[in-house]
Protein backbone atom coordinates (compact mmCIF):
# COMPACT_ATOMS: atom_id res chain seq x y z
CA UNK A 1 0.00 0.00 0.00
CA UNK A 2 3.01 2.52 -0.12
CA UNK A 3 2.05 5.38 -2.32
CA UNK A 4 3.86 8.67 -3.10
CA UNK A 5 2.26 11.97 -3.03
CA UNK A 6 3.25 14.80 -5.70
CA UNK A 7 2.63 18.79 -5.42
CA UNK A 8 1.23 20.48 -8.65
CA UNK A 9 4.85 20.68 -10.36
CA UNK A 10 5.16 16.57 -9.88
CA UNK A 11 7.75 16.47 -7.06
CA UNK A 12 7.57 13.79 -5.07
CA UNK A 13 6.61 15.43 -1.36
CA UNK A 14 5.13 12.28 0.88
CA UNK A 15 5.22 8.40 0.82
CA UNK A 16 2.92 6.67 2.70
CA UNK A 17 3.77 3.44 4.38
CA UNK A 18 1.53 0.71 5.54
CA UNK A 19 4.06 0.21 9.03
CA UNK A 20 2.55 -3.69 9.11
CA UNK A 21 6.45 -4.29 9.25
CA UNK A 22 6.88 -2.26 12.72
CA UNK A 23 7.59 -4.72 15.34
CA UNK A 24 4.96 -5.39 17.74
CA UNK A 25 6.73 -3.39 20.86
CA UNK A 26 6.59 0.19 18.35
CA UNK A 27 2.69 -0.02 17.92
CA UNK A 28 2.30 -0.98 14.11
CA UNK A 29 1.10 2.13 11.89
CA UNK A 30 0.54 3.42 8.62
CA UNK A 31 2.89 6.66 8.86
CA UNK A 32 4.35 9.09 5.85
CA UNK A 33 7.68 10.35 5.13
CA UNK A 34 8.01 13.78 4.12
CA UNK A 35 10.30 16.19 2.25
CA UNK A 36 10.49 19.92 1.37
CA UNK A 37 10.24 20.48 -2.52
CA UNK A 38 13.51 20.86 -2.46
CA UNK A 39 13.69 17.47 -1.47
CA UNK A 40 15.03 17.94 2.70
CA UNK A 41 13.81 15.08 4.44
CA UNK A 42 11.65 16.84 7.21
CA UNK A 43 10.66 13.62 9.14
CA UNK A 44 12.14 10.99 11.29
CA UNK A 45 12.00 7.32 11.28
CA UNK A 46 12.84 5.09 13.96
CA UNK A 47 15.98 7.07 15.80
CA UNK A 48 17.95 6.37 17.92
CA UNK A 49 16.89 7.94 20.32
CA UNK A 50 13.04 6.78 19.78
CA UNK A 51 12.97 3.82 17.92
CA UNK A 52 9.05 4.22 17.83
CA UNK A 53 8.61 7.42 16.20
CA UNK A 54 8.14 7.00 12.86
CA UNK A 55 7.72 10.51 11.05
CA UNK A 56 4.23 11.56 10.95
CA UNK A 57 1.52 9.49 12.26
CA UNK A 58 -1.73 9.09 14.17
CA UNK A 59 -0.26 7.75 17.62
CA UNK A 60 -0.96 8.00 21.49
CA UNK A 61 0.52 6.25 24.02
CA UNK A 62 -3.52 5.12 26.09
CA UNK A 63 -6.39 4.53 24.46
CA UNK A 64 -8.49 2.32 27.03
CA UNK A 65 -5.14 1.08 28.09
CA UNK A 66 -3.56 0.37 25.06
CA UNK A 67 -0.50 1.61 23.74
CA UNK A 68 -0.15 3.14 20.32
CA UNK A 69 2.58 5.25 20.66
CA UNK A 70 5.18 2.50 21.27
CA UNK A 71 7.77 1.38 24.03
CA UNK A 72 7.27 1.98 27.38
CA UNK A 73 4.09 3.15 28.89
CA UNK A 74 4.35 5.48 31.98
CA UNK A 75 2.33 3.95 35.05
CA UNK A 76 1.51 6.39 37.74
CA UNK A 77 3.54 5.47 41.04
CA UNK A 78 6.61 3.01 38.94
CA UNK A 79 7.50 5.35 36.08
CA UNK A 80 7.97 3.95 32.26
CA UNK A 81 7.74 0.59 32.12
CA UNK A 82 7.68 -1.98 29.29
CA UNK A 83 4.41 -3.79 28.90
CA UNK A 84 2.89 -5.99 27.19
CA UNK A 85 -0.18 -3.49 26.15
CA UNK A 86 0.77 -2.59 22.38
CA UNK A 87 -1.78 -1.81 19.73
CA UNK A 88 -1.85 -1.55 16.01
CA UNK A 89 -3.30 0.52 13.51
CA UNK A 90 -3.75 -1.67 10.39
CA UNK A 91 -5.41 0.14 7.27
CA UNK A 92 -8.57 -1.51 5.64
CA UNK A 93 -9.27 0.53 2.50
CA UNK A 94 -6.82 2.55 0.52
CA UNK A 95 -7.63 4.83 -2.60
CA UNK A 96 -4.74 7.29 -3.59
CA UNK A 97 -4.70 9.80 -6.48
CA UNK A 98 -1.45 11.82 -7.38
CA UNK A 99 -1.95 14.38 -5.01
CA UNK A 100 -3.89 12.74 -2.06
CA UNK A 101 -5.18 9.29 0.18
CA UNK A 102 -8.08 7.96 1.57
CA UNK A 103 -7.99 5.97 4.68
CA UNK A 104 -10.10 3.58 6.51
CA UNK A 105 -8.50 2.44 9.53
CA UNK A 106 -8.77 -0.41 12.50
CA UNK A 107 -7.30 0.54 15.80
CA UNK A 108 -7.17 -3.07 17.68
CA UNK A 109 -6.40 -3.03 21.38
CA UNK A 110 -3.91 -5.48 22.95
CA UNK A 111 -6.26 -8.38 23.00
CA UNK A 112 -6.79 -7.96 19.31
CA UNK A 113 -10.00 -6.32 19.75
CA UNK A 114 -11.58 -3.39 17.76
CA UNK A 115 -11.56 -0.21 19.54
CA UNK A 116 -11.29 3.02 17.27
CA UNK A 117 -11.82 3.04 13.54
CA UNK A 118 -10.33 5.97 11.64
CA UNK A 119 -11.21 7.95 8.50
CA UNK A 120 -8.19 9.62 7.17
CA UNK A 121 -7.54 12.18 4.23
CA UNK A 122 -4.05 13.19 3.25
CA UNK A 123 -3.63 15.72 0.89
CA UNK A 124 -0.27 17.52 -0.72
CA UNK A 125 -1.84 21.18 -1.67
CA UNK A 126 -0.83 24.41 -3.55
CA UNK A 127 -1.64 27.26 -2.07
CA UNK A 128 -0.64 31.13 -2.68
CA UNK A 129 2.92 29.72 -3.67
CA UNK A 130 3.44 27.47 -0.86
CA UNK A 131 3.57 23.90 -0.94
CA UNK A 132 1.08 22.34 2.18
CA UNK A 133 0.31 18.85 3.62
CA UNK A 134 -2.67 18.83 5.05
CA UNK A 135 -4.04 15.97 7.27
CA UNK A 136 -7.77 14.97 8.50
CA UNK A 137 -8.33 12.09 10.80
CA UNK A 138 -11.75 10.91 12.22
CA UNK A 139 -11.24 8.37 15.01
CA UNK A 140 -14.82 6.72 15.92
CA UNK A 141 -15.10 4.47 19.17
CA UNK A 142 -16.10 0.51 18.48
CA UNK A 143 -17.73 0.16 21.69
CA UNK A 144 -18.76 2.19 25.29
CA UNK A 145 -16.38 3.67 27.29
CA UNK A 146 -13.22 4.44 25.59
CA UNK A 147 -10.90 7.32 26.51
CA UNK A 148 -7.77 8.68 25.22
CA UNK A 149 -5.31 9.27 27.63
CA UNK A 150 -1.05 10.38 27.79
CA UNK A 151 1.46 9.99 30.09
CA UNK A 152 0.38 13.49 31.67
CA UNK A 153 -3.16 12.30 32.43
CA UNK A 154 -1.02 9.55 33.47
CA UNK A 155 1.10 11.16 36.33
CA UNK A 156 3.77 12.49 34.25
CA UNK A 157 3.63 16.23 34.15
CA UNK A 158 3.98 17.85 30.67
CA UNK A 159 4.25 14.79 28.95
CA UNK A 160 1.02 15.23 27.25
CA UNK A 161 1.95 13.72 23.33
CA UNK A 162 -0.04 12.14 21.25
CA UNK A 163 -2.51 13.02 18.27
CA UNK A 164 -1.03 13.79 14.83
CA UNK A 165 2.30 13.72 15.88
CA UNK A 166 5.70 15.16 13.88
CA UNK A 167 8.64 13.59 14.39
CA UNK A 168 11.62 16.23 12.61
CA UNK A 169 15.39 14.85 11.91
CA UNK A 170 16.38 18.59 12.93
CA UNK A 171 18.94 18.17 16.48
CA UNK A 172 17.60 21.82 17.18
CA UNK A 173 14.91 24.57 16.19
CA UNK A 174 13.74 27.89 16.50
CA UNK A 175 9.90 27.54 17.76
CA UNK A 176 7.21 30.40 18.23
CA UNK A 177 3.52 30.59 18.11
CA UNK A 178 1.33 33.31 18.77
CA UNK A 179 2.43 33.17 22.27
CA UNK A 180 6.18 33.93 21.73
CA UNK A 181 9.34 32.79 21.13
CA UNK A 182 10.61 29.09 22.56
CA UNK A 183 9.73 25.68 22.89
CA UNK A 184 8.34 26.98 26.72
CA UNK A 185 6.09 29.32 25.10
CA UNK A 186 4.44 26.61 22.65
CA UNK A 187 4.44 23.81 24.52
CA UNK A 188 0.72 23.34 26.14
CA UNK A 189 -0.22 26.81 23.75
CA UNK A 190 -3.36 26.83 21.86
CA UNK A 191 -2.06 29.15 19.32
CA UNK A 192 -3.59 28.70 16.12
CA UNK A 193 -0.40 27.67 14.33
CA UNK A 194 3.33 26.68 14.88
CA UNK A 195 6.64 27.77 13.62
CA UNK A 196 9.73 25.06 13.57
CA UNK A 197 12.32 26.58 12.14
CA UNK A 198 15.50 24.19 11.33
CA UNK A 199 18.59 24.65 9.95
CA UNK A 200 18.07 23.31 6.20
CA UNK A 201 14.27 23.87 6.35
CA UNK A 202 11.02 25.39 8.09
CA UNK A 203 7.77 23.99 9.26
CA UNK A 204 4.76 26.11 9.51
CA UNK A 205 1.94 24.31 11.02
CA UNK A 206 -1.87 24.97 11.77
CA UNK A 207 -4.55 23.17 13.02
CA UNK A 208 -8.50 24.27 13.68
CA UNK A 209 -9.30 21.35 16.38
CA UNK A 210 -8.22 23.73 19.11
CA UNK A 211 -5.81 21.57 20.54
CA UNK A 212 -2.87 22.67 22.10
CA UNK A 213 0.46 21.78 21.06
CA UNK A 214 2.91 19.32 22.23
CA UNK A 215 6.40 20.65 21.16
CA UNK A 216 9.62 19.14 21.84
CA UNK A 217 12.82 21.04 21.11
CA UNK A 218 15.48 19.90 23.62
CA UNK A 219 17.00 16.41 23.00
CA UNK A 220 14.92 16.04 19.71
CA UNK A 221 12.29 18.16 17.97
CA UNK A 222 8.90 16.82 17.26
CA UNK A 223 5.52 18.54 18.00
CA UNK A 224 1.73 18.13 17.37
CA UNK A 225 -1.95 18.81 18.46
CA UNK A 226 -2.00 16.59 21.41
CA UNK A 227 -5.45 15.13 22.68
CA UNK A 228 -5.17 14.47 26.30
CA UNK A 229 -3.15 17.35 27.44
CA UNK A 230 -5.12 17.83 30.71
CA UNK A 231 -7.56 15.23 31.20
CA UNK A 232 -8.40 12.14 29.12
CA UNK A 233 -10.86 12.76 26.47
CA UNK A 234 -14.05 9.85 25.88
CA UNK A 235 -14.48 9.09 22.46
CA UNK A 236 -18.01 8.32 22.60
CA UNK A 237 -20.16 6.22 19.88
CA UNK A 238 -21.63 7.82 17.12
CA UNK A 239 -19.26 11.47 18.22
CA UNK A 240 -16.27 10.86 16.75
CA UNK A 241 -12.99 12.87 17.42
CA UNK A 242 -11.72 14.90 14.57
CA UNK A 243 -8.29 16.15 14.42
CA UNK A 244 -6.32 18.22 11.78
CA UNK A 245 -3.11 19.49 11.04
CA UNK A 246 -1.54 21.20 7.65
CA UNK A 247 2.38 21.93 7.15
CA UNK A 248 3.78 24.33 5.01
CA UNK A 249 6.92 22.76 3.76
CA UNK A 250 9.84 25.87 3.25
CA UNK A 251 13.26 25.18 1.83
CA UNK A 252 16.40 27.37 3.92
CA UNK A 253 15.82 29.62 6.35
CA UNK A 254 13.04 31.96 6.02
CA UNK A 255 13.02 35.69 6.86
CA UNK A 256 10.22 36.94 9.28
CA UNK A 257 7.88 38.31 6.58
CA UNK A 258 8.05 34.44 4.72
CA UNK A 259 7.09 32.93 7.72
CA UNK A 260 4.40 35.15 8.38
CA UNK A 261 2.99 34.54 4.37
CA UNK A 262 3.55 30.64 5.46
CA UNK A 263 1.43 31.05 8.95
CA UNK A 264 -1.58 32.66 6.67
CA UNK A 265 -0.97 30.06 4.41
CA UNK A 266 -1.33 27.31 6.47
CA UNK A 267 -4.26 28.83 8.94
CA UNK A 268 -6.06 28.98 5.15
CA UNK A 269 -5.11 25.28 4.72
CA UNK A 270 -7.43 24.73 7.96
CA UNK A 271 -10.27 25.95 6.35
CA UNK A 272 -10.54 24.25 2.94
CA UNK A 273 -12.65 21.87 2.22
CA UNK A 274 -10.81 18.48 1.53
CA UNK A 275 -12.21 16.67 -1.49
CA UNK A 276 -14.16 13.81 -0.78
Amino acid sequence: MTAVLRDAAGRAIATLHAGDDIAAAHAPRPYLTVTTPGGTAVTDTMPDDHRHHFGVSVTTPDVAGTNFWGGSTFVSGVGPSMLDNHGRQTVEQQSTSADGVRQLITWWDSDGARILTEQRAVDVTSIVGHTALTWRSSLSAERDGVSIGSSHTNGRPGAFYGGIFWRTPFARADVRTIDGRGAAAAHGSSSPWLIVSGPDAALVAATGSGLPWFVRADGYVGFGPAIAAQSRRAVERGAPLELDLAVVLIDGAPDDAALDAAVTAALACTHQEVPA
